[in-house]
């Protein structure tokens, strides 16, 4: 199986290292090259072809959001993951709307991270779900939304009873089960329970990637 091709963007060096130790011990993932710039990134981007490029926003010289613009403007087809280390409105529909494909919070975990980037390869869009309430009702004009009725929903999905579809929607929102049993008036241990049944039967392996695979296949 071929590995994907990574551009790494990072203009601190310490995370760089760090983020090309963690895909140096995963095969399905090659740095191809790395950048401390957007104008570095832009070249080298053009000349190395990668699958994907991850891409910080706060650049020296110019914006990671700008340099994904050019860099789409040369390559419509690259597939761009943005990193930053804060959570910004206008920075996350001015990423979707330069065309990047995923918005990551840098404290992700490291697994997610590596499944964010196989997932963007395959071409879906990834946002990070701590963002979600942030562009719900903006988000139209850059993400395609399915339709999916409840009843398809249930058919699809190993038979989520309506209560585990509204505690799946309040997942997406990044409530805890202490916050989702108060928004439903169910104990705790109910609300944790609807969150494992959820989990397995999304077949996912946690309430981060059940959101994921909500969002990515435009179920809230």
């Amino acid at each position: 199986m071929k590995s994907i091709s990574l551009l790494m963007v990072e203009d601190h060096k310490l995370l760089r290292v760090g983020l090309k130790s963690l895909f140096n011990e995963t095969q399905d993932i090659k740095v191809i090259a790395e950048a401390e710039c957007a104008k570095d990134a832009i070249d080298k981007a053009r000349v190395t072809k990668p699958d994907v490029i991850l891409m910080d926003i706060g650049l020296p010289d110019m914006s990671g959001i700008e340099a994904t613009r050019r860099i789409l403007a040369n390559n419509p087809e690259q597939k761009i993951v943005i990193l930053t280390s804060h959570i910004n409105e206008k920075e996350v529909m001015d990423s979707l709307s330069a065309g990047a494909y995923a918005y990551v919070i840098k404290d992700i975990n490291t697994e997610i991270l590596l499944m964010v980037i196989k997932t963007v390869n395959d071409g879906a869009i990834w946002l990070d779900p701590q963002i979600v309430p942030l562009i719900r009702d903006k988000s139209s004009c850059f993400i395609p939304q399915k339709q999916t009725s409840r009843a398809a929903f249930r058919a699809q999905h190993a038979n989520l009873t309506e209560r585990e579809y509204e505690v799946l929607k309040l997942v997406v929102d990044g409530q805890s089960n202490a916050e989702i049993a108060n928004t439903l008036t169910i104990s705790e241990h109910t609300a944790k329970a609807h969150v494992c049944n959820i989990i397995q039967k999304l077949v996912v392996d946690d309430r981060t990637q059940a959101a994921v695979k909500a969002i990515k296949e435009g179920l809230v």
